[in-house]
């Protein structure tokens, strides 16, 4: 190839369709992505071979730069949800992502070839080389982020935004996060900040020292902790979002918060049980939501931590770690 560009005179024409064609990058009828065959623990999870799904009327093909791992996908992976979110085998797995649109189906205009997004797959398919979503499942990554921040973004951001909107905050209000350094908490904290509410955050001490630099009052876990949740808020607390478990909410009723005013993004029955609500991504997985977080994120207005990264192949150590449930911020698969 030279830097001569043909004369109008000696070159055939050529539509514009054909020229952006041939400029698109050559996309593999095969690829690697993360599969499961059967309910189990990480030893379920393999990378094989799935065929790339060309986009359909409204669809676009994205090749994935980064895509975050969520609890949510540990629970379902173990059969925890089945009720709720019934696998069907051979299963993908992943929601969040981000990545290049490498082609678009009819009647999309808003993304095109080379274009950089990030957003989320409804079909359990994002940890993956590459995943087709729905036009009205992305948005423009903004430059500000990076791959790991984006491609993590979606579920944490949204189910935090969605969690917070459900306690109606407003300044001079107190809340309690609990898990407040994981990866939904940590951004719930910054939210509630940004309403003007006080924030009592529930976290191992370890991370204490992040919460303060958030804004956010830190308390230890375990025995005494009503206790110790009432000596730091004597006015009372108005609020309470769960990030962890039906524990939580149970001494939300203890602190005496009307149940309209709890939270919770885990557990299910025991909201059912007390009335409280349980708000968390479904509730909010749209666009709008994602692109609020994610130019709060790129303005500097919340900070996403990511933990750790690995690469595809290594999934099962990720999620080794991420069951730990000791990790601040987010950790990300690099395909």
């Amino acid at each position: 190839m030279t830097d001569e560009t043909p004369t109008a005179s000696s070159t055939p024409s050529i539509s514009d369709s054909a020229i952006a064609a041939s400029a698109a990058p050559a996309v593999p009828s095969t690829a690697r992505a993360v599969q499961l065959d059967n309910y189990g623990g990480v030893d379920v999870l393999h990378i094989s071979p799935v065929v790339v799904a060309r986009p359909a009327a409204g669809e676009v093909l994205v090749q994935v730069r980064a895509a975050g791992i969520n609890p949510g996908e540990a629970a379902i992976r173990q059969g925890y949800l089945d009720q709720m979110f019934p696998a069907t085998f051979p299963s993908g797995e992943g929601t969040d992502f981000a990545g290049v649109v490498v082609a678009v189906g009819t009647g999309v205009d808003a993304f095109a070839v080379g274009d950089e997004v990030m957003g989320w797959s409804e079909k359990r398919s994002s940890q993956a080389e590459y995943v087709t979503v729905p036009e009205h499942q992305l948005i423009p990554k903004p430059a500000e982020l990076s791959w790991e921040v984006a491609g993590s973004l979606f579920v944490a951001g949204v189910t935090a935004f969605a969690a917070v909107r459900a306690v109606s905050l407003a300044g001079g209000d107190t809340v309690v996060v609990s898990a407040a350094a994981g990866g939904v908490g940590s951004l719930a904290v910054q939210l509630a900040k940004l309403k003007g509410a006080a924030v009592i955050g529930i976290a191992s001490e370890a991370n204490h020292g992040w919460l303060e630099a958030r804004g956010v009052t830190p308390v230890a876990y375990g025995d005494g902790l009503a206790d110790r949740i009432r000596a730091l808020a004597p006015g009372g607390i108005d609020a309470f979002i769960d990030t962890y478990g039906p524990e939580y909410l149970d001494l939300a009723v203890e602190l005496g918060i009307a149940v309209d005013r709890i939270d919770t993004i885990i557990a299910f029955e025991a909201a059912g049980r007390i009335g409280a609500k349980a708000e968390g991504s479904s509730a909010a997985s749209t666009t709008d939501a994602l692109g609020e977080i994610a130019r709060l994120v790129a303005a500097g207005d919340v900070l996403v931590e990511i933990a750790a990264t690995y690469p595809l192949d290594e999934v099962r150590a990720a999620f080794v770690e991420l069951e730990k449930h000791h990790t601040r911020g987010k950790i990300v698969l690099i395909p």
